[in-house]
């Protein structure tokens, strides 16, 4: 079945200098999208000839809602892992594009293949962006433009998880999650509501990235990831009740009660990863 902003996109931007491959990602490459979803595309390109920006946002004119208003940025303007993009209306539709350095990318996914990963501070992304995220928009994303097969080489690189990835996920998040709860414990005589839960989303992060990890599962995006981690066949039942009960406690200020809540969804991560 088409979509009318995919093919559009597509048909708009195929044919941008220094654009060596569009692909859909999201809940939309993963068929997982309601309704209401975003559109998010990945545009790949090398360097020394990086996309041309000035025809990009010309493609772009006659699609946006309000043309002129909509504007992409240069390679580089969002910081070092969100390297760039637009964010776009379309036909009333939220519309996401992100570039992609292709260099860098072939780069993180031979590091994520031998157990290196690293975690930054970025905007947008509370606990932070994994550098593993760009293995997984490579492993998870549909191609739509791949004349070169970049995305297809790539992509035959991410299957089967790798076990060296899993290792060190899991020893990366895995001591955090109780070092999280112990550090909102600290808080907890001081009533500090805000460093509670701060550290709390933080063990909650923690925790599905193990989750993720112990079953091969790539993790791109905190949002859903404890609601798609929940149905994991090494996973921890009622752990989205868990976490809604947590979240209760914390906003009745019943502190105790969300950090034994906590510790307990801690105890069951050690028996999923156990398990896997």
């Amino acid at each position: 079945m088409t979509d009318p902003i995919i093919d559009a996109v597509t048909r708009a931007l195929i044919s941008v200098p220094g654009l060596k491959a569009l692909v859909l990602g999201g809940s939309r490459a993963r068929g997982t999208a309601g309704p209401a979803s975003d559109y998010d595309f990945g545009l790949y390109y090398e360097q020394p000839v990086p996309l041309d920006i000035a025809a990009l946002q010309s493609a772009l004119d006659p699609l946006v809602d309000r043309a002129g208003e909509s504007q992409v940025t240069a390679p580089g303007e969002w910081g070092p892992w969100i390297n760039g993009g637009g964010w776009l209306s379309i036909d009333g539709r939220k519309v996401d594009l992100l570039y992609r350095d292709l260099g860098r990318v072939r780069a993180v996914i031979a590091d994520c293949r031998a157990g290196r990963v690293s975690m930054d501070y970025q905007p947008g992304h509370p606990h932070g962006f994994c550098s593993a995220i760009w293995m997984g928009e490579v492993a998870l994303c549909r191609p739509l433009s791949d004349p070169a097969g970049v995305i297809a080489a790539l992509k035959s690189l991410t299957v089967p998880y790798p076990d060296a990835l899993r290792q060190a996920l899991i020893a990366r998040f895995q001591w955090e999650v109780r070092f999280a709860i112990d550090v909102a414990a600290t808080a907890v005589a001081r009533g500090e509501q805000t460093h509670i839960a701060g550290s709390t989303y933080r063990a909650l992060a923690c925790l599905a990235q193990v989750l993720f990890a112990a079953n091969r599962r790539y993790l791109i995006n905190e949002k859903g990831a404890l609601a798609e981690a929940a149905i994991f066949p090494a996973g921890i039942p009622a752990l989205g009740e868990a976490t809604t009960a947590i979240w209760s406690a914390i906003g009745a200020r019943n502190f105790e009660t969300a950090l034994e809540g906590l510790r307990m969804l801690a105890d069951a991560m050690d028996d999923a990863v156990a398990r896997a």
